[in-house]
């Protein structure tokens, strides 16, 4: 009977062996099948085959880190830098971390967040002082910054003076608007004083007539008839 269970515990012993073994075949399998579509530059069916070995390993670190070379290669760097963090908690190794970090700068440069690129080449370079690619994307990444923030510098003057003509434009606009304004408003005043004056005159010639007819019948009242003498002529 001992036998027996110690021959089955073997078996069941064999059996996750085998398979522990046939899944790992099968992951690598689907690692390389992703490496040989990168290597031909089918960056979309390499993403694919890496997910699905992350769907069997999700602590698979070759997963993470081959997944963030094909999304990086595909210009999706936020989904290349995710998968390079990933990947960093998934090994130890310094030289790899060197190189995640590195690859992690790559990205950041190409989205053009240059600060963030030069942290991530100095990590690198941490705990790999002797890369030189790290170095020079280092200091190429630096420069890069010291442009972007002259040029960020130069469009907050240009927005600024942008802002200034805007306001004294707006300034312009209001004081047209107001000596408009006030133009049409002494053009009225004027219409009204002109039609008030041609009332007022108006007024003052029917009085003036009135007048003169009055004195007129005054003196038509006032003219003593003229006496005719008749007198004979014979």
């Amino acid at each position: 009977m001992k036998i027996m269970i110690k021959y089955c515990l073997f078996l069941f012993l064999v059996f996750i062996a085998m398979f522990q073994f046939s899944t790992a075949q099968s992951i690598r399998s689907l690692v390389n099948n992703g490496n040989e579509a990168f290597e031909k530059k089918q960056f979309s069916d390499a993403e694919a085959e890496y997910k699905k070995s992350l769907e069997k390993d999700k602590d698979l670190m070759e997963g993470s880190y081959n997944l963030g070379n094909a999304v990086h290669k595909q210009q999706r760097f936020d989904e290349a830098i995710q998968n390079y963090h990933q990947a960093l908690g998934k090994t130890t190794d310094k030289n790899t971390q060197s190189q995640l970090y590195y690859n992690m700068g790559n990205s950041y440069f190409e989205s053009k967040q240059y600060q963030e690129s030069i942290n991530a080449y100095k990590k690198s370079l941490k705990l790999n002082p002797n890369d030189e690619d790290a170095k020079y994307n280092l200091s190429y990444a630096s420069r890069m910054m010291k442009q972007q923030q002259q040029q960020q510098k130069q469009q907050q003057k240009k927005d600024k003076n942008k802002k200034e003509d805007q306001k004294d434009q707006q300034k312009q606009d209001q004081q047209q608007q107001q000596q408009k304004k006030d133009q049409q408003q002494q053009q009225q005043q004027q219409v009204q004083q002109e039609k008030k004056m041609s009332q007022q005159e108006a007024q003052r010639i029917l009085e003036a007539l009135k007048n003169d007819e009055k004195n007129t019948q005054k003196k038509v009242r006032k003219k003593v008839p003229v006496r005719l003498n008749v007198e004979k002529d014979w």
